[in-house]
């Protein structure tokens, strides 16, 4: 069998998750994908990178071959509970995933994960195959079949007890389990995953009464969930699967939000860029909880606040900096690169990473996301020991600004003045000194302007290239970056500062795809990796929101609704889009959803103005009046 056959395509999951750890369902009823008992723990499904030695657990309908049947995948509405539908001449049939999430602070080395079967009409056989593979596959496990409804899977350091309902009897298969049951119209049946720690209690056996409360709690969280969101837009729909799909990718006990739920899915297929995305960039998290806290979502503000000021307050990284760029969820900064030889990578995509050397990079621009984010936190001001972490931090940050990084991207071809880093430690400081300002507190509020303008003037000076009338990557090139795409969002500019009109009409022409947006052209600023990339869902976003601010309304429109047909069936997005369209590396990517929301906050907000000029010159007639419908009883 070939890989394209071996291998689903990226997009073709949706995720369910507890708020400590998350899984990947394929529209094929295949978890592919689950590190348990936290996002960046070692897999005991990852079929994804190795479909042969990964591990899986399968549950689905079996269907005929001739082309008769359909499969589809949905969430139901604004939840985190995904449903895959088995359409056949014989009968229709369905499996719901779901995992109840955990609230609290207190780490849980218990993870249920459910799957539900049922068959709405006519019969149809279902089959099932469970076989996981501890520590990345690479630790053997053994089996314990205690009766015909539940099995333990015995790993290093964690058991994973299997438990089913009637009609369905587990058979062992080696070291592996597989069942085949069928279900006639208005049946039910279930299969529960639990993850404990080696020797944890077995769990309760489950009853279809006790999983259809769940079922509903996992559904009424969600839904209260949403009810604090204030966004009232244009794409409702798509911005409540963003925020969902953030909450998904936070760590609850810490508020640590992660980059993306997955490893090593690549960057281009058969390439080298593929990386370890299961932990806490600076960056990444401060721009998802603004996303967030745009949205009106405070408690997930206060717990980012607590995090990144225990990270400020206990220093130590190891090249004398305030902030490492990465941290594991629980706050360790060890993130050691390790290469997994053993697996051959989404379709022969190697090598395989687990852990980020990125993590001793030194990234400036952190400080400027870290200040804006804990800026907008409404608690923020109130905590003494918030403001001194913070007013550290810019003492620090004024002796050490002005030197070459790696970057936002984090590129491994050596440190630049890159534009973009310094761009956010301007913001870090302008800040500073308006909430030290605005608030009466203590801070060297002289020394810190002074470096702002200072910042600001060499900005000018030097990440502006003449020639080609546009703000530049780094000091010593005329190469283009989409991460200057911020520029106007953070204030440095005017969206419709004459500039920078013309560094968004030079992106148009080198850095756009119909619509789409490339970070930067690796052949002309080289980032010390062999091969390419696609357009990246992070800059389309941006540039969406860029042109709205711009005026360029009839543009931004028209880019962000072929955005959205990028977006998988379950409206989900990876980090890149591929020269045919399809989704590449890590999925799904906080990166991309935290930028759909501010494209569609910043158009909607241009769009309303837009409307409501016309209406100032152009006399719409008055609308009727209301006229009271007469009760004609039940209709």
């Amino acid at each position: 069998m070939n890989l394209e056959n071996r291998y689903p395509p990226i997009a073709d999951h949706g995720m369910v998750g507890d708020l400590q750890t998350a899984a990947l369902v394929s529209s094929g009823g295949t978890i592919d994908w689950w590190c348990t008992p936290r996002f960046d723990s070692p897999s005991i499904f990852a079929s994804l990178l190795d479909s042969e030695r990964g591990g899986h657990c399968r549950l689905a309908a079996e269907l005929p071959d001739d082309g008769a049947a359909t499969v589809r995948q949905l969430y139901l509405s604004d939840t985190a509970i995904l449903v895959n539908r088995f359409m056949a001449p014989g009968g229709v049939g369905e499996v719901a995933d779901f995992m109840t999430p955990i609230e609290g602070t207190v780490p849980s080395d218990r993870h249920r994960l459910v799957r539900v079967a049922r068959v709405v009409r006519g019969s149809l056989s279902f089959s099932f195959a469970c076989r996981p593979r501890f520590d990345y596959a690479r630790a053997p496990h053994t089996l314990t079949l205690t009766d015909d409804h539940s099995a333990v899977f015995h790993g290093p350091g964690t058991d994973l007890h299997l438990q089913a309902t009637a009609p369905i009897t587990l058979q062992a298969d080696g070291d592996d389990i597989t069942a085949r049951f069928t279900l006639e119209a208005g049946e039910m049946a279930a299969i529960v995953l639990t993850s404990t720690a080696s020797g944890g209690a077995a769990p309760h056996p489950p009853s279809l009464p006790g999983i259809a409360d769940e079922l509903q709690a996992c559904h009424t969280f969600w839904h209260l969930w949403l009810r604090s969101s204030t966004y009232r837009g244009r794409w409702r729909d798509m911005v409540n699967r963003s925020a969902i799909t953030l909450k998904l990718l936070t760590y609850a006990p810490t508020g640590a939000p992660i980059a993306a739920a997955t490893m090593g899915l690549p960057e281009q297929v058969g390439g080298e860029r593929n990386w370890d995305y299961r932990y806490t960039w600076v960056r990444d998290a401060s721009l998802s909880v603004r996303a967030l806290i745009d949205l009106g979502f405070e408690e997930e503000a206060h717990a980012f606040r607590l995090w990144m000021r225990d990270r400020l307050e206990a220093g130590g990284t190891a090249s004398g900096d305030p902030l490492q760029i990465m941290y594991r969820v629980d706050g360790d900064p060890h993130l050691v690169e390790e290469t997994l030889d053993h697996l051959e990578g989404y379709m022969g995509s190697s090598p395989v990473r687990a852990g980020n050397a990125a993590a001793d990079q030194l990234q400036l621009d952190i400080y400027g996301e870290a200040a804006d984010a804990l800026a907008v936190t409404g608690d923020f001001m109130g905590a003494i020991r918030g403001w001194k972490a913070m007013s550290d931090v810019l003492d620090w940050l004024a002796d050490n600004w002005d030197r070459p990084d790696e970057g936002i991207w984090e590129t491994r071809g050596g440190r630049q003045n890159f534009t973009y880093s310094r761009l956010m430690t301007w913001v870090a400081f302008d800040c500073g000194v308006r909430l030290a300002t605005a608030h009466s507190r203590p801070a060297d509020i002289a020394r810190w302007t002074e470096v702002r303008d200072t910042v600001f003037r060499q900005i000018v000076d030097r990440g502006w290239n003449k020639e080609r009338q546009a703000f530049v990557q780094h000091y010593d090139t005329d190469v283009l970056d989409a991460s200057l795409l911020l520029m106007p969002r953070v204030g440095f500019l005017s969206p419709r500062d004459p500039d920078w009109l013309t560094t968004l009409d030079a992106m148009d022409q080198e850095l756009v795809s119909d619509s789409l947006v490339y970070r930067y052209n690796p052949e002309a600023s080289p980032d010390g990796l062999r091969g390419a990339e696609g357009t990246f869902n992070l800059c389309s976003f941006l540039y969406v929101e860029a042109l709205a601010r711009a005026g360029r309304l009839y543009q931004a429109r028209y880019a962000f609704d072929k955005m959205l047909t990028y977006a998988n069936h379950v409206g989900l997005f990876a980090e890149e889009i591929g020269p045919s369209g399809e989704q590449l590396g890590n999925f799904p990517q906080a990166f991309t959803h935290l930028a759909l929301i501010a494209a569609a906050m910043a158009l909607d907000e241009q769009l309303d103005k837009a409307e409501t000029r016309l209406r100032t010159h152009i006399k719409l007639p008055d609308p009727p009046p209301h006229r009271p419908q007469r009760d004609t009883g039940p209709r």
